[in-house]
């Protein structure tokens, strides 16, 4: 760790001693949108109850703050190139506070859902810039490490989440959970806009329009997932999914010719990036069926209670936690490309040996399963977000950050709806988790393309050497 924080000449960056704030900031921030999304699930019997609400409308609690963050991402991604990425940043954060705090003294549902929308507005300010902040706040030689450290902090949160929630709500009542975040982004708050880099906003325009059509291509394909993950009538999500494919095509149609896109599509021009991004999306596609089709494997067919399944799935991100920094470091050594090639190969294989787990298996079958998912996904992830970082000039840093966390989201929900369509048909639970595998499948093929890239533009540089010397 200590090495992060470490100076040599020719270093881009702020220097080491400045580093230390400036990464506190982005770990506060990131921490309380990441464990904001799993401690909440846990209070929304207790909201239902509270505020008189069906089980369903409450799911809208959580939903709600999921499709606007996701509605948001690519558009916070390209405003930060205006208004700059720190003061976005500190924006994002003091909005987290104040919908926060606003949440926690709500007493009518409505009031309540204004505030969680503005939470997920403020969440997409943070999470889009984050990787794009981590570039700029370390050197070059040292961008694996420092997105292995931001692995490891998306990790924690995950883990920590239901936790969290489960304590405060041993000893209180739910809307604490919604005040708990305020002292934590108030420092966030004023370390961000003491350590963050400063820089100048680009001149020009914003492109209004492109932001609106994202915005509405997201949110689409993001509730058509939702109501295909809760079997929802097929009617709902096919109309859902056609309204996102019609402001899809009429979004890209726009970048092709707006003066100033909001996502430059010559970004997908590069291969290294295209296939970055292909392996993430895949990657995050098995992730979120693993979790859901767990939840109901482990409950509904093996029998084990609710509190008993949350201590079953905490090998998955605590192995991403120990192995994710790790492998972060080795991605600055030695190609990412293989680094993430292994990584799926081991997440494809214990993907397939969850999906072969008898229902009578007990607790220490189902723990090393699951760790190994988290070492394949935890030597993937920080190797292939430095390459899709990496591939891409530092000025469109703002931009390959939106679209990572695009990605990642749409890929969860795409995963989660898998395993809701699939139930819906009757497919049994470990039929589901093959779709993981498969996933992961499609996403080591992604990597191998990467590592045949490499391998091509290794050979023209020793041809180009081999013709100097002649």
């Amino acid at each position: 760790m200590r090495r992060l924080f470490t100076t040599r000449p020719g270093d881009d960056g702020l220097p080491g001693p400045e580093r230390r704030q400036a990464v506190l900031a982005l770990v506060l921030g990131t921490t309380m949108a990441v464990v904001d999304t799993t401690m909440v699930n846990l209070a929304l019997p207790s909201i239902a109850a509270d505020l008189g609400l069906a089980p369903a409308r409450a799911v809208w609690v959580t939903n709600l703050f999921q499709v606007v963050c996701a509605a948001f991402l690519l558009v916070f991604a390209a405003l930060s190139e205006l208004v700059s990425r720190r003061r976005l940043y500190v924006a994002g954060l003091a909005l987290f506070v104040v919908a926060s705090l606003g949440s926690a003294l709500s007493r009518e549902f409505e009031t309540l859902l204004v505030f969680r929308a503005l939470q997920g507005v403020a969440a997409a300010a943070t999470l889009s810039i984050g990787p794009s902040l981590y570039r700029a706040i370390f050197p070059s030689r040292l961008l694996g490490s420092a997105l292995g450290l931001s692995a490891l902090v998306v990790a924690s949160g995950y883990a920590a989440g239901p936790a969290i929630g489960g304590l405060v709500l041993s000893v209180a009542d739910w809307p604490w959970l919604f005040a708990l975040p305020v002292p934590l982004g108030v420092g966030a708050l004023v370390l961000a806009w003491r350590a963050l880099p400063r820089e100048a906003g680009r001149p020009g325009g914003f492109d209004i329009g492109g932001a609106l059509l994202s915005m509405t291509m997201l949110a689409c394909v993001f509730v058509a997932m939702d109501r295909a993950g809760h079997q929802a009538p097929l009617g709902q999500t096919l109309a859902w999914l056609a309204a996102s494919v019609v402001a899809g095509g009429l979004f890209i149609g726009r970048q092709r010719r707006a003066p100033h896109p909001l996502l430059p599509l010559s970004l997908f021009a590069e291969r290294r990036f295209s296939l970055a991004v292909s392996a993430s999306g895949l990657a995050f596609v098995g992730q979120g069926l693993a979790f859901v089709a767990l939840s109901f494997l482990y409950q509904r067919e093996m029998g084990f209670s609710p509190l008993e399944t949350a201590w079953l799935f905490t090998p998955w991100p605590l192995a991403i936690m120990v192995v994710g920094p790790l492998a972060g470091r080795l991605a600055d050594r030695v190609n990412p490309s293989l680094l993430s090639c292994g990584g799926l190969g081991v997440l494809m294989l214990a993907l397939a040996t969850l999906a072969w787990l008898d229902t009578d298996a007990g607790v220490v079958d189902c723990l090393w399963r699951t760790a190994l998912c988290g070492l394949g996904f935890g030597l993937f992830q920080p190797p292939n977000n430095r390459e899709l970082m990496a591939s891409v000039p530092p000025e469109r840093s703002a931009n390959a950050s939106g679209v990572m966390s695009t990605t990642r989201t749409v890929g969860q929900s795409l995963g989660v709806a898998l395993v809701g369509a699939g139930l819906a048909a009757g497919a049994p639970v470990q039929a589901t988790l093959w779709g993981g595998v498969v996933a992961a499948a499609l996403a080591l093929l992604a990597s191998l393309g990467r590592v045949s890239l490499a391998a091509e533009a290794l050979r023209a540089r020793r041809r180009a050497a081999a013709e100097r010397v002649q």
